[in-house]
């Protein structure tokens, strides 16, 4: 095992530039792999080391970052590691940087901890613009010592770096973090679609929420790139990756005996959106559901 290589599964519209600034900025060797062969050529420009196969990059590695889309994904990955590192020493430290369900965080620590190694959940919020200029939030979960540990890595990565406790804190922030902001841009849809049907210009609208008391990140950005110009591109975060995140904060909510109505209410919008056709577009697509507006065609849009 190499102390200063790094690895990094993954690489996605998210995980791609984080490998390319882990690459940049740790001034370590760092390892990518990904089912996709193009974004590991580009890292390779940029100063990653693409590698042919998940287990030759644990050999190798350390440390090991996953920015992957889905909880199986990666249990999945987590068990190869595993598998690969059995008579091998201990010590090494799995960092789960996608949004993945408190369960399955608490298998893959659990799991690791049997062969002497580490986990740290730290999923990330902000654009991918944030994570192309290094400029993520990211929600870390774990021992006080293994955050310690990872910070210089994270701050390559990211600007603001919160510790919220111990191993799946991290998840739960996140998690409830995008069902805040989902029911944010929900309840702006809804205002603007009441104030247009009264004759109400929604750039107007958006001035007079930004200079009160409900101005918002939300507004800013949900509001007047996506809302406001009814403009969902496909590769911003999609709809049914929306619906997945609120789908995990209602697993919170009811191991708890908490009804969480409003994330309820979401879910069901984003559902009804994703069955409208808007499963791959930009979440304030929901609009077109609470809006009242002529239907449009997303495959045509």
């Amino acid at each position: 095992m190499t102390q200063r290589t790094l690895g990094f599964i993954g690489l996605g519209v998210m995980g791609e530039p984080m490998c390319a600034n882990l690459a940049a900025k740790s001034g370590a060797r760092v390892l990518c792999h990904d089912l996709d062969a193009a974004p590991m050529r580009r890292l390779a420009e940029r100063g990653a080391v693409p590698a042919d196969s998940l287990r030759a990059l644990a050999h190798e590695a350390s440390v090991v970052f996953l920015c992957l889309a889905s909880a199986q994904a990666a249990e999945s990955v987590v068990e190869a590691l595993a598998e690969a590192w059995q008579g091998s020493e201990g010590g090494r430290t799995v960092v789960d940087m996608g949004t993945t369900s408190v369960l399955a965080t608490r298998r893959m620590a659990e799991r690791l901890a049997q062969a002497g190694h580490r986990f740290v959940d730290a999923p990330v919020a902000r654009m991918p613009a944030a994570a192309i200029a290094g400029t993520l939030s990211i929600m870390a979960g774990g021992t006080a010592e293994d955050v310690s540990a990872l910070m210089p890595h994270f701050r390559c990565m990211g600007s603001d770096i919160t510790h919220c406790g111990g191993t799946g804190a991290g998840q739960v922030v996140k998690i409830l973090h995008n069902t805040v902001l989902f029911e944010a841009v929900q309840a702006l849809a809804e205002a603007m679609a009441v104030a247009r049907a009264h004759g109400v210009d929604g750039a107007v609208l958006l001035d007079a929420i930004e200079l009160g008391s409900a101005d918002s990140r939300a507004a800013r950005v949900q509001g007047r790139e996506a809302l406001l110009p009814r403009h969902y591109p496909e590769g911003r975060f999609a709809t049914r990756y929306a619906l997945k995140d609120v789908s995990l904060a209602l697993e919170l909510a009811q191991a708890v005996g908490l009804e969480a109505a409003m994330a309820r209410e979401t879910a069901a919008t984003l559902r009804r959106t994703i069955d409208a056709g808007w499963g791959d577009r930009y979440y304030p697509a929901l609009y077109e559901l609470v809006s009242g507006a002529p239907p449009r065609d997303a495959a045509n849009d």
